[in-house]
This record gives C-alpha cells, sequence and structure tokens, in this order.
C-alpha cells in the first residue's frame, strides 16, 4: 500500500497526499489514461489480455520442446531449424528474426557459457560442461510472448551452477515482489540485494521490458539498484529476464555479428525471463 508521504503513482513529483490523495484510481479508463499519458504505458483490456496470454503459452511450449532437445551433440543451429518447425506448427511467427539492425539472422537466441545474451545459433554442437539460454518470442495473432530458459549439459562446474542457480533464484524473488503499487525499483532491489549475497553481479546493460502488444513496450524494467518510481497496476504486461554474472557485471558487444554480448572477463553468465501480468490482486506468470 501507498503512504500518504510516498510520491505520488501519477507521476507529478509532489507527495501522494498533496496530489491524488485519498486514494489513486485502481482500475479502469481514467487509470489507464494516466499511465498511457504519464508513462507512455498501456494497461491491456481483458481482450488483449488473453491474446497475449495465448501467445505466451505458445512461447512457453515452443521453449520447454527446445529445452529438451538440447542435449550434447545438438547443434544451436539445430535448435533453431526445430524452433522453425514448431512455430510453423503452432501458426505462430518467431518475433525475433529480422529484428534489429542488423537484422537478427536465426528465430531464436542461444548464449552459451561466458554469452550474456543474444547469441546466434551456429554450427557448435553443445558439450559437456555448456550451460546455454534459450531464448524464445512468439507472435501469435499479433500479440507476444517472451520467455527464456537454462540448460545444463552434462556435469557442469561449480562456478555455472551458482549462476543458474542465483539467477534463478533472482528471478523468482523479483517475481514475487509484483503486485499492484509495488514499484519498479522493487524489482531491481529484490534481484540485486540476492546476486550479491552470494558472490555474483546483475548486468546494467539490459533490462526487461513491457510486451504484448509490440515486442518492446513500456516501461524498461532494469534488475539492478535503481528508482524507477513507476507503480505496477492491473493491466501491465512485462518481462522480468535478469542476466547475472559470476565475475564483473560488464559485457562487450561483438563487433563482428553486431549481436553476441560476452562478459568483459571471460566468467560464466545465466538469464532466466518470464512474462509477467499485474492483476488486481497480485500477479500471473503467463509463460510459466
Amino acid at each position: 500500500m501507498m503512504s500518504r508521504n510516498d510520491p505520488c503513482w501519477c507521476g507529478s513529483g509532489q507527495k501522494w497526499k498533496k496530489c491524488c490523495y485519498p486514494r489513486p484510481p485502481t482500475s479502469g479508463p481514467l487509470l489507464a489514461a494516466r499511465y498511457l499519458k504519464t508513462y507512455g504505458i498501456v494497461l491491456k483490456t481483458p481482450a488483449q489480455i488473453e491474446k497475449i496470454r495465448r501467445a505466451c503459452q505458445v512461447t512457453a511450449h515452443i521453449l520447454d520442446a527446445l529445452c529438451k532437445a538440447a542435449q550434447a551433440g545438438v547443434t544451436t543451429l539445430e535448435l533453431d531449424e526445430l524452433s522453425q518447425k514448431l512455430h510453423r506448427e503452432a501458426g505462430a511467427i518467431p518475433a525475433p528474426l529480422g529484428y534489429g539492425s542488423p537484422p537478427y539472422p536465426k528465430t531464436i537466441c542461444t548464449s552459451l557459457n561466458e554469452v550474456i545474451c543474444h547469441g546466434i545459433p551456429d554450427q557448435r554442437p553443445l558439450q559437456e560442461g555448456d550451460i546455454c539460454n534459450i531464448d524464445v518470442s512468439c507472435i501469435v495473432d499479433g500479440h507476444f510472448g517472451d520467455a527464456s530458459r537454462m540448460v545444463t549439459i552434462g556435469a557442469i562446474s561449480e562456478e555455472k551452477r551458482r549462476v543458474v542457480d542465483v539467477s534463478l533464484q533472482c528471478l523468482e524473488r523479483s517475481i514475487a515482489v509484483c503486485k499492484p503499487g509495488a514499484f519498479i525499483w522493487e524489482i531491481g532491489e529484490a534481484i540485486e540485494n540476492y546476486a550479491r549475497q552470494h558472490r555474483c553481479s546483475v548486468v546494467n546493460q539490459f533490462v526487461g521490458h513491457g510486451v504484448g502488444l509490440a515486442f518492446h513496450e513500456p516501461p524498461e524494467v532494469p534488475h539492478h539498484y535503481n528508482n524507477l518510481q513507476i507503480p505496477m497496476a492491473p493491466g501491465m504486461t512485462f518481462t522480468i529476464e535478469p542476466m547475472i554474472n559470476a565475475g564483473v557485471r560488464e559485457g562487450e558487444l561483438d563487433a563482428k555479428d553486431g549481436w553476441t554480448v560476452r562478459t568483459k572477463d571471460g566468467k560464466p553468465s545465466a538469464q532466466w525471463e518470464h512474462t509477467i501480468l499485474i492483476t488486481e490482486t497480485g500477479h500471473e506468470v503467463l509463460t510459466r
């Protein structure tokens, strides 16, 4: 719940007691109009939420199949070929394909070991000791879902196990704070508090994001300590996707492909991601 001395939910910069007190609108057209005007955030309608939920479930289904197929000896290019087949069967469009500049060349991201994010599938076979993030984003009937998961290949090092486990806990703990009236900054606080306790760092070059009607929408969702005073409200849909490193937080972009980002010190990185809906009473994980 908001305190009377908290910054007003509407973004005016004044205390709540001197602005929109006694209480902010908690739902309906007034709240939606305020969020669009103040933050550029679209609070989704029930009809839109149903379509986003469907896109998220297709995303989760494809991701699950790809993670099961990720075995030693399988190349990440073969995983991408399977992704293409699964998208076709589901009547879905892979959102990453052709996205950005330079245009992303594949349907999924496969980020191995020291790769923080945006790893491009290639002919390297997965091998014992690898960790790999598989990131799937689907468009179904014009609506978007986005999720990623770590897979481990055989026995992995203690350092890799630590970063995989910490990144998952960071995601789950940050999801737990999501509810109407909670602030976006609370997500980053939950993540960085836990990561630091376990000798890991939080990447601050990339953020979670609104998703649903477009691949990337407001708000940005930082995973590190921040002071983003945007209160969550019913109808918000966004990703949380903490990228956790075993060493330093900085990453370096591969100048050759314009996409792959590796840890500056070569130590392993891990990431898990879900799409979250803020409900009237809490949250729903749409890609579970």
